[in-house]
């Protein structure tokens, strides 16, 4: 069974706050994990740093999925494990409404 999306960027918000940074996915994009920058996903609303994970050298997590993206559907529709895999990296920010 799928995480409820809403139900967890609730619950995210609740714990970090009003002080996190806000990003345009266009911003979100530069942060591609390639030529040393840093990697960043977005999932329901929250901006969370990969950089240090052994599964996205270089900007790709599996050769499936690229850093810089919005991946909401991609692991609510298509990935193989829960979408709480993400509690294990930071979140550095929200994507702005």
């Amino acid at each position: 069974m799928r995480s409820n999306p809403k139900a967890y960027k609730f619950k995210i918000e609740c714990i970090i706050g009003e002080d996190m940074q806000e990003f345009t996915l266009e911003e979100v994009a530069k942060y591609n994990g390639k030529e040393g920058e840093k990697a960043y996903v977005v999932y329901a609303g929250n901006v969370y740093d990969v950089s240090d994970s052994d599964f996205w050298s270089d900007g790709e997590h599996m050769g499936l999925h690229e850093a810089g993206d919005d991946l909401t559907e991609a692991l609510d529709l298509e990935a193989p494990h829960e979408t709480d895999a993400l509690e294990n990296y930071p979140i550095v920010g929200t994507i702005k409404k």
